[in-house]
C-alpha cells in the first residue's frame, strides 16, 4: 500500500476513533473533529473508500475496513507511544505532548519510533526501579 497523505492519515484515525466511541463515524463528526468543511470530509471519503479502507457511501454509517483498521491501529499506536514519550522522558506537559505527537505520528519513520519506544520503556522501567530502591 502506498503512503498516504498526512490528511488522510488524519481522518483515518478520526474516523477510527469514533467508530470505537460511536460504532460508526458520520461526516458531521469527522468535520467538526478535524475542522473541516463536510465537503473535505467527502471528498476524502472518497478517496479512502477508492482505497478499500473505509466503507462509504453518501447518508450511510461511515466504517473502516480490516485494512483501514490496521492503518488506523498504527497510526494510533504512534500517537500515543509519542505522546507518552513527551510526557515521560522529556517532561513535557500533556497538552503539547499531544500536539507535538499528532503533528510527528506521520513523519517519524518507523525505526526511529520503535528506539524512541525503546528509549521510553528503558526510562520508565530505570524510574521504576530507583522509585522502589527508595522504599
Amino acid at each position: 500500500m502506498e503512503k498516504l497523505s498526512v490528511s488522510l492519515e488524519d481522518y483515518i484515525e478520526e474516523i477510527y476513533s469514533q467508530v470505537l466511541r460511536f460504532g460508526q463515524a458520520k461526516v458531521t463528526a469527522i468535520a467538526g473533529a478535524l475542522q473541516v468543511r463536510k465537503a473535505s470530509v467527502t471528498g476524502a471519503l472518497n478517496v479512502l473508500s477508492e482505497k478499500k479502507l473505509v466503507n462509504y457511501s453518501p447518508y450511510s454509517p461511515i466504517t473502516l475496513t480490516k485494512e483501514g483498521e490496521n492503518i488506523a491501529k498504527k497510526i494510533l499506536e504512534k500517537h500515543e507511544n509519542l505522546a507518552e514519550f513527551f510526557v515521560e522522558v522529556l517532561g513535557a506537559n500533556q497538552k503539547d505532548a499531544v500536539e507535538i505527537a499528532c503533528k510527528m505520528e506521520h513523519i517519524v519513520p518507523d525505526e526511529i519510533f520503535k528506539n524512541m519506544v525503546k528509549l521510553k520503556d528503558y526510562v520508565k522501567s530505570e524510574l521504576k526501579s530507583q522509585i522502589k530502591n527508595l522504599y
